[in-house]
């Protein structure tokens, strides 16, 4: 297992006080990464310390305003692929149906493209296949890590650490095509329940069938969608 990749799932994870708990062993996987930055490594043991020191529900809200409450900043990487569009039920499918070919069934409530729950998967495979997936979704993580960062969030070196691991630059045309969509207010709660009237996402029969690689699927992402509501 890669420990690095499950420390980065656990830390984008909900925070629980079993979270804070194990938050100095996490910590210590990342600051333990040569792969990393000494500049990542430092502010995501900064992320550790903060997220086991701080008061979990202050915590809790945080990640809440934050992942929950913002679209642009969702953990779900289908949405800055396929937005709204129909497209996204196929690729949960074809997404589940890759985890239990590799014999990995999710333990979690949440949809199969959340990040940690992706990386989670990730840290079971061999690294070669592990970078060119997130090397499809470098310019995902470069956007994110940019709106953290303007919100002066710590999570900001998180998707940084992700962006080293794959191993390349990304997309500058595909980052600016993500971060001209405005950020959106947590706080403005008519605004985002009018965001968040969507289609339903359809888990039905995979029109592609098959079982593709992961790969294969978040390869789109090198065409983001603008978050609209258009179906």
């Amino acid at each position: 297992m890669d420990r690095t990749l499950k420390a980065l799932s656990l830390m984008l994870s909900y925070p629980t006080a079993e979270l804070q708990q194990a938050m100095p062993e996490i910590g210590a996987v990342l600051a333990a990464d040569p792969r990393l930055s000494a500049q990542t490594r430092a502010a995501l043991q900064r992320l550790a310390n903060d997220l086991e020191q701080g008061d979990l529900f202050d915590v809790q809200e945080g990640y809440v305003m934050l992942f929950d409450r913002s679209r642009t900043l969702s953990l779900n990487l289908f949405e800055h692929v396929h937005g709204e569009s129909r497209d996204r039920g196929g690729a949960m499918v074809s997404l589940i149906e890759t985890y239990r070919a590799a014999g990995f069934e999710p333990a979690t409530t949440e949809l199969p493209d959340h990040l940690p729950v992706l990386l989670e998967f990730l840290s079971t495979r061999p690294f070669a296949e592990v970078q060119e997936i997130l090397a499809d979704a470098a310019h995902i993580f470069d956007a994110l890590s940019k709106r953290l960062g303007r919100r002066e969030s710590g999570y900001d070196a998180t998707f940084a650490a992700l962006s080293q691991l794959a191993g390349t630059q990304a997309d500058l045309e595909a980052v600016t095509g993500l971060l001209e969509q405005p950020d959106d207010d947590p706080t403005d709660l008519i605004a985002l329940d009018a965001v968040w009237e969507e289609t339903e996402v359809t888990f039905g029969p995979d029109p592609n069938a098959g079982c593709p690689q992961v790969r294969d699927m978040l390869a789109l992402m090198d065409k983001p969608t603008p978050l609209n509501r258009s179906a």
